[in-house]
């Protein structure tokens, strides 16, 4: 017997069905991927402790206030944010924005600012600010990757001056590990086994090298909640307000960027809007713990995704987890970790994240001028400016302005005479814009047409107020001939533009 239609068809899951089906990959039961979360953000806890101190001395505060950026960073991105497994806390780029107003006005006025900031974030990443990375061209992107690179080696050169000679040592020993071990087995990440082993080989053989302790105190307490110390007043909104929203810019700007790249490297799309508001909750969390501010770290996120592996929120919650727990449980022993082992991994962060195809020279034969320029002006504005977004603005704005100057002469007009010679169609293919349109007028024969003149758009569209204004111009110098001018082929989008624009840009329209 032959079956019936109903039971041949595909069977649909109920509602009920479909809610109990797992939307991911159930990680959480896997011993393997809890083996390389936990030991990812272990490492990553280690590494943002020299990092946080040193940024909290950039920005003049105690060290302990970029601890606990750090911390509650950590925390509450791996909860709100829209990137898994990207790290967040206090970086360069917030200390120097918000340096000045710390030492013109105080540490009330920086954490108001870091709250304000905060909340320019959640409005920006409601308003759709995210969506502008569509707008960052792989040259800049790859511009972005070298530069950080470089900005994360440059960091490491003043651990490795005017040091004792026993650092190289320790440094060349800490790169090998991390090179050789993984042949061994990479069941525990290599930086960890560096960081532990040379941290053993110091203290026991009594070696005197610049340890994290070195670097200031640790906090020996939880940070804990409170209100800025400001006066609550329109004057203070003034003062905090420039630098809150250049925190904001420049924090949205590296998240989504590391938030990009992490995506690229992990075969993964996250969501942007959702990281943008994530980081505007993280930094009014960070605020009202009296901590400096932050946003995405390129480095300790290339630790944590591309050296350790990690994939979920639970690496990112546990770095910050661990960084608290190093400092205030194992304090006096984290302070004699050399910082010559963390000198090491960072530098191995750098090898691996610079894209070093993008330099080879059978890529540079084939890559286009311009975007090499682009790639070469990112690296050379974010490494002159140590500033990562603006080096990403600079870095797009020229690529536009390249990809507008190629384009501008795209726009070809080919005209066809009728073999009466009673009329002269121009058939005008390629894109009107503000650049194109302006060598559009100077391709028609105004005194040697005949009186009639099409012109045909079908094979163009048109995108702005310019391209009308060149069409309207074009009909006028055939009018002060005598002759008549048809446009034909508008598409939709065209036609709509056109008829609402067209006689309307001049005074005497």
């Amino acid at each position: 017997m032959p079956p019936s239609s109903a039971s041949s068809a595909p069977s649909v899951p109920s509602p009920a069905a479909r809610l109990r089906r797992p939307r991911r990959p159930d990680w959480w039961s896997d011993p393997k991927v809890w083996r390389t979360e936990i030991l990812g953000g272990l490492v990553v806890g280690l590494a943002l402790i020299p990092e946080a101190i040193s940024f909290s001395v950039i920005a003049g505060v105690d060290p302990q206030i970029g601890l606990f950026a750090a911390f509650t960073m950590a925390v509450t991105i791996s909860i709100v944010g829209g990137r898994r497994a990207m790290i967040s806390a206090a970086t360069g780029a917030v200390a120097l924005v918000i340096a000045p107003l710390n030492r013109e006005h105080g540490f009330g006025y920086l954490v108001a600012a870091v709250i304000l900031a905060g909340v320019f974030q959640i409005v920006l990443g409601a308003l759709g600010v995210a969506k502008l990375m569509r707008f960052v061209p792989r040259s800049v992107m790859v511009g972005f990757v070298n530069a950080l690179a470089i900005m994360i080696f440059m960091a490491q050169v003043p651990e490795m001056t005017d040091v004792p000679w026993a650092v190289y040592p320790l440094i060349v020993g800490g790169l090998a590990l991390m090179v050789f071990f993984p042949k061994v087995t990479k069941a525990v990440p290599a930086p960890l086994v560096s960081i532990v082993i040379l941290t053993v080989i110091t203290v026991a053989a009594g070696i005197a090298v610049p340890t994290v302790g070195d670097k200031g105190a640790l906090p020996s307490s939880l940070p804990v909640p409170g209100l800025p110390d400001v006066p609550f007043t329109f004057e203070t909104l003034r003062i905090i307000a420039p630098y809150a929203l250049a925190m904001a810019l420049v924090g949205l700007m590296e998240s989504l960027m590391t938030a990009k790249l992490v995506d690229e490297i992990t075969d993964s799309r996250s969501s942007k809007t959702r990281e943008s508001i994530g980081q505007g909750i993280a930094n009014i969390v960070t605020g009202f713990f009296g901590g400096m501010g932050g946003c995405a770290m390129i480095g300790q996120t290339m630790i944590n995704v591309k050296v350790s592996g990690a994939r979920t929120r639970l690496s990112t919650f546990l770095a910050g987890v661990f960084l608290m727990v190093l400092c205030v449980v194992f304090g006096p022993i984290v302070s004699e970790i050399p910082m010559g082992a963390l000198v090491a991994v960072m530098v191995m962060v750098c090898f691996a994240t610079f894209d070093w195809h993008s330099i080879a020279p059978k890529t540079l034969k084939r890559m286009p001028a311009g975007e090499i320029v682009v790639m070469v002006l990112t690296v050379v504005v974010v490494v002159a400016t140590s500033n990562l977004a603006i080096g990403v603005v600079v870095g797009s704005i020229t690529a536009m302005v390249i990809f507008a100057r190629r384009v501008a002469h795209v726009a070809n007009v080919t005209p066809v005479t009728d073999p009466d010679g009673g009329r002269v169609v121009y058939s005008v293919t390629g894109e009107l814009f503000f650049a194109s349109s302006n060598d559009l007028v100077t391709q028609f024969d105004y005194a040697g047409d005949p009186d009639k003149v099409v012109i045909d758009l079908s094979a163009t569209h048109i995108w702005d107020a310019s391209s009308v204004a060149a069409l309207d111009a074009i009909e006028t110098k055939y009018a002060e001939r005598g002759k008549a001018v048809e446009i034909v082929g508008f598409n939709p989008d065209s036609a709509a533009l056109h008829g609402r624009l067209s006689g309307e840009l001049t005074a005497s329209g």
